[in-house]
């Protein structure tokens, strides 16, 4: 790990050198973007440095600890624990910052949750899930808006979309894509028996017009009632748009908004990102002919976790996490999954 620290750092300055060159600083687009590479990279050079530091005083105290002076040794005894424990949190988050962002990690998302297999049970596990990732989200700043929805016929959502707005929304969520697979008694099984029932979950980050092209004539637009939950979901009118792109089958729908203007923009805006988002899955199945990812975005119908409710078990099966706090991971306390799964990846990336 040292090793890859200090080429990293290496770079970095090669780098710092490149701006300082006369050329560069007299072609204004060049240096623009060499200057941006070189800012995003702070963060990862400080932290970098800080590390290679830490580890030559490691090296120090750990030759003082087999030298003749008794005084010294005896402080080196002291030193290498903590030491050692700092230098081995610190590389974890080293392995993360040295991996190259992903371009869209600092756009906001759409998150979408569907009822799987299951029947009612399923509508009530998206239901779960839809608890659990906004009361994640709101505790960490983001801001969550329910943008279309249908509800289950005993409760929970057959469907949910939502906005998520904040700093690199995309880049917290893309690893939880895919099926999500849910292990308990449902509350209309009188026997006791468990069921296994599912949900889907695709996270796509938001994306700009200059990232699509929607052509009008390859749009069909529908105006209907809206119907749900009425009051914190929906406003009750006749305004709202159902959007298909005629070419990708896409359909797309928002009905949250009280004016049909409101509700069409938005709905094209969903547009975008799916259609942005089969771009991105289409590049990765193209990456992962290349390199296998542990926790890769792409396939929606992988099934990437089990909630076991008897057993109070989570298990990420991308990575081999297995959690016994399924009752705070619900209530949406999932900080250790995300970041042992951005861990995985940026092991994988790196080639640990």
């Amino acid at each position: 790990m040292q090793e890859k620290v200090q080429k990293f750092l290496e770079r970095y300055e090669e780098l710092e050198q490149e701006l300082s060159r006369p050329e560069i600083a007299a072609e204004p687009e060049t240096f623009a973007k060499l200057h941006k590479s070189f800012k995003a990279l702070e963060k990862t050079y400080r932290a970098g440095s800080e590390y290679i530091q830490l580890c030559d005083d490691l090296k120090e105290w750990k030759e003082a600890l087999g030298g003749s002076d008794a005084e010294l040794a005896q402080a080196a005894k002291a030193e290498i624990g903590p030491l050692e424990k700092k230098i081995e949190s610190m590389e974890s988050n080293l392995q993360i910052l040295m991996v190259p962002p992903d371009p869209f990690d600092n756009r906001n998302a759409i998150l979408e949750i569907r009822a799987g297999t299951g029947g009612d049970e399923s509508s009530l596990f998206a239901g779960d899930l839809f608890k659990m990732y906004r009361a994640y989200l709101e505790s960490k700043g983001f801001k969550v808006e329910v943008t279309d929805i249908s509800e289950g016929t005993v409760g929970g959502f057959k469907e949910i979309c939502l906005f998520v707005s904040g700093a690199d929304a995309y880049g917290v969520l893309k690893y939880e894509s895919g099926a999500h697979r849910v292990q308990r008694v449902p509350e209309t099984e009188s026997q006791g028996r468990v069921h296994t029932s599912a949900a889907t979950v695709a996270i796509m980050p938001e994306a700009e017009e200059v990232d699509v092209e929607i052509r009008s004539e390859d749009l069909k637009v529908d105006v209907y009632r809206a119907s749900g939950a009425g009051g914190q979901y929906i406003n009750k009118t006749d305004s709202a748009v159902r959007i298909t792109h005629i070419p990708s089958g896409v359909v797309v729908a928002c009905q949250t908004e009280r004016s049909q203007i409101q509700n069409r923009s938005k709905a094209l805006e969903l547009l975008r990102s799916r259609l942005l988002d089969h771009a991105i899955t289409e590049k990765q199945r193209k990456e992962a002919a290349a390199r296998k990812s542990l926790v890769g975005t792409g396939d929606r119908s992988d099934k990437i976790r089990t909630y076991n409710f008897p057993q109070n078990r989570v298990t990420d099966h991308r990575i081999g996490l297995t959690l016994y706090n399924l009752d705070r991971i619900i209530t949406g306390d999932l900080q250790e999954i995300i970041d042992a799964l951005h861990l995985a990846d940026a092991q994988s990336k790196l080639g640990n």
